[in-house]
């Protein structure tokens, strides 16, 4: 039974009820993403692994699922005047689809660093691309230029309720295709993704483990958890692009709360396990979306007591918006 009455919309900015109405709002336009195993993972790793394929989502990553709820949650006035958004890319594409889906214009700020083949992704579906510097606060300040100009609705790539929700019915249709899965291990960066996996999966059973993956370049989540309170890192330095961002005001309290521990892994590990994707799984990720992996593998999980228990563990393969050129250079490495 969902344990509704403890995960309740009062303490977070989502929760069972709204993910539950985002799946019914973004059903008709999303992909029920299929679920993959391997026996030769699992004998690698001696458990069960189900691979939760986000990869073959539109537009090639999870994001799609928040940035259709968002787009299809605006009334008529408000999307007429379009959508804005800053992203380093997975994001950008999904938010600029959705607004393609729906006939109204999307503006997307985009770092002069994000991979190649994110940006063709926003250009692709239509998005108007306005070029930012790297860091976050240059981010911002176009995007609130591009707001005050046009007065489109802001759609924050994680810090809202609604991109949450959305992200939370990977739970819904993971946990009906593998019922008996007892861990999940998700990426972690700004924390819209876990933090809707976790909201659904704790409500659908109390008694499943949430885990983080996170590079250890960008081990804000776990510095974060570590000191209680948000920490914001001064700069960041990993192969896995769209697990750069930091947590926040809304994200970080279903993190704080419902995430059990955070596995952080370094980048060799991380560009391991894409080659275990590509040569095993024969599918296609990002250094992000085989993050999962990489810490099923890492020495931090197979030797933690705790976890020795996580029989059946379930891993979101987030992404697979790869640049095959920074691609082919990390293999060689």
């Amino acid at each position: 039974m969902e344990v509704e009455n403890e995960i309740r919309r009062e303490k977070y900015v989502a929760d069972i009820s709204s993910i539950r109405e985002a799946q019914v709002r973004i059903k008709s336009f999303i992909h029920k993403t299929p679920v993959l195993s391997s026996e030769s993972l699992n004998a690698i790793s001696g458990r069960q692994l189900f691979f939760k394929c986000e990869c073959f989502q539109k537009g090639g990553a999870f994001k799609f699922r928040g940035a259709c709820n968002a787009v299809f949650s605006l009334d008529n006035d408000q999307a007429a005047k379009g959508v804005v958004t800053h992203s380093s890319g997975n994001h950008a594409a999904a938010l600029a689809l959705a607004a393609k889906l729906r006939g109204i214009p999307a503006y997307i700020v985009i770092p002069n660093s994000a991979p190649k083949c994110k940006v063709e992704n926003v250009i692709r579906y239509g998005g108007q691309v306005i070029w930012s510097e790297a860091t976050m606060q240059s981010r911002e300040s176009f995007a609130s230029k591009v707001l005050q100009e046009t007065g489109a609705v802001l759609v924050h790539p994680y810090n809202d309720g609604r991109i949450i929700s959305g992200q939370g019915t990977i739970s819904l249709e993971f946990l009906e295709q593998v019922p008996q899965i007892d861990t999940l291990i998700v990426p972690i960066s700004g924390g819209g993704l876990i933090s809707g996996v976790a909201l659904a999966a704790k409500s659908i059973n109390p008694a499943i483990r949430v885990l983080a993956a996170e590079p250890r370049g960008a081990d804000d989540a776990a510095q974060s958890k570590a000191a209680g309170r948000i920490i914001i890192l001064p700069e960041t330095n990993t192969v896995a692009d769209g697990l750069r961002a930091n947590l926040g005001d809304f994200t970080w309290p279903i993190v704080r709360d419902l995430v059990d521990d955070i596995i952080t892994v370094e980048d060799n590990e991380i560009i391991e396990a894409m080659k275990l994707c590509y040569e095993i799984l024969k599918v296609v990720v990002e250094p992000s979306g085989a993050i999962g992996l990489a810490a099923v593998l890492s020495n931090s999980f197979k030797n933690n007591p705790a976890w020795k228990n996580c029989s059946n563990v379930g891993i979101v393969l987030s992404g697979g918006n790869v640049d095959l050129g920074r691609l082919w250079d990390s293999f060689r490495k």
